[in-house]
């Protein structure tokens, strides 16, 4: 005679399996639990806390040692006072003219970059290739703008040239002509190369079996690069387009002061430059709280539009 045993269901709540209760992963882990606590607190006091600060204070009116929690509220006032400045559509124009020339340059470089060196078949030359794309990056400012001065100031590398051929020495980085092309020829020379990582990672996740058919089908190495390079990167091209369009009134302040003198000031002078001149050298906090609350907006309102138009064009997005 056969007996069967039937296990009696267990009482009490019934937990979904693998879910750990909090106070017991707590107890488990919290050594994870802490170093997480810290690094939220980290982004809560020194960049969501300022955001909040700075929200208010464009709302404010804040002095030299006043508290902005003190500060008497004004409105629209300092919004007031940007839109009725007599050089803010100069500097703004100034702003949206570089951005654009740096949008256009500084976007397709590194991916012909990447692709180039991708394709190369020597793995200790790529890594070589690499490293040294990389390192104008990690110059500053400072340096990059001391080897520009020993290339193109008056007395120049440049100029000593065209002296030698008989020519007439110039002042390249007094010539407001060239101010925007020395700015954005710059930052492709620095950033070219460290742009270039995104699209390394999705170009080492492609299958090598998709190279292998294509060449089999005939493909040369323009045809797989279309076929295959491309389609792997336009995920990472769209994300980089999408936040570089949100960042079209930013420009690279450091930079810009770096490079700035009297001589370009009509077309040098930009937004960043404005605050700097308004806000510290005038003290006028608050407006230059105002104009950061106005670009964060614009830069919001940027990405979104930017992310729904390649959502219904391309059909991909950031989200």
């Amino acid at each position: 005679m056969t007996k069967t045993i039937s296990k009696s269901p267990s009482k009490g709540p019934a937990r979904a399996e693998g879910k750990m209760p909090f106070r017991l992963a707590f107890s488990r882990y919290w050594g994870l639990y802490a170093i997480v606590g810290v690094i939220m607190a980290y982004y809560l006091l020194f960049y969501y806390w300022p955001i909040v600060m700075g929200v208010m204070m464009a709302f404010k009116e804040v002095k030299l040692g006043m508290s902005v929690f003190n500060a008497p509220w004004v409105g629209v006032e300092n919004f007031d006072y940007i839109f009725h400045d007599s050089e803010i559509l100069r500097v703004t124009k100034n702003t949206l003219i570089l951005s654009v020339l740096r949008l256009f340059w500084t976007f397709w470089p590194p991916i012909v970059l990447a692709i180039m060196i991708f394709d190369l078949t020597s793995a200790k030359y790529k890594r070589v290739c690499q490293t040294f794309v990389y390192i104008p990056h990690f110059f500053s400012w400072v340096i990059m703008y001391g080897i520009v001065f020993a290339f193109f100031s008056g007395n120049g590398m440049i100029n000593n040239i065209i002296a030698a051929l008989g020519g007439r020495k110039q002042d390249f980085l007094m010539n407001s002509g060239l101010f925007r092309s020395l700015l954005v020829g710059s930052q492709v020379w620095k950033g070219t190369g460290w742009g270039t990582i995104l699209y390394f990672a999705a170009l080492t996740n492609v299958n090598p079996e998709l190279y292998e058919a294509a060449k089999i089908d005939g493909a040369g190495p323009v045809a797989r690069t279309r076929a295959v390079t491309l389609p792997a990167m336009m995920p990472v091209v769209t994300f980089s387009l999408i936040m570089s369009l949100g960042s079209i009134l930013n420009n690279d302040f450091e930079q810009v002061l770096m490079f700035y003198n009297s001589a370009v000031y009509s077309v040098g002078d930009i937004i960043e430059t404005w605050v700097y001149r308004v806000g510290l050298g005038k003290m006028q906090y608050s407006v230059g709280s105002a104009v950061s609350l106005l670009k964060a907006i614009i830069s919001m309102v940027l990405i979104i539009g930017a992310n729904a138009f390649s959502r219904k064009v391309a059909g991909r997005g950031m989200w």
